[in-house]
């Protein structure tokens, strides 16, 4: 059975959804990233879709499941 989903995932998430322009979804893996950002820091693609309806869209499917990526803090870097 699934795990249920973290509630700091769906608290960012709806801040995400909230606030749109402020972000941008990877075209590379899917991680939603700031919109100044000009690298993935997930997989260091420069492809992004910065639609609000992107944004909010990924917003909520990220928010409604586990983490699937690995990041720096799981490597213990």
């Amino acid at each position: 059975m699934p795990e249920p989903t973290s509630p700091n995932r769906a608290t960012t998430a709806a801040k995400i959804a909230a606030n749109p322009i402020g972000y941008k979804v990877c075209e590379g893996c899917d991680s939603i990233v700031g919109s100044a950002a000009s690298l993935c820091p997930n997989c260091h693609s420069y492809r992004f879709e910065a639609s609000a309806e992107r944004v909010i869209r990924q917003a909520h499917l990220l928010g409604t499941r586990e983490q699937t990526s690995v990041t720096l803090q799981d490597l213990g870097s």
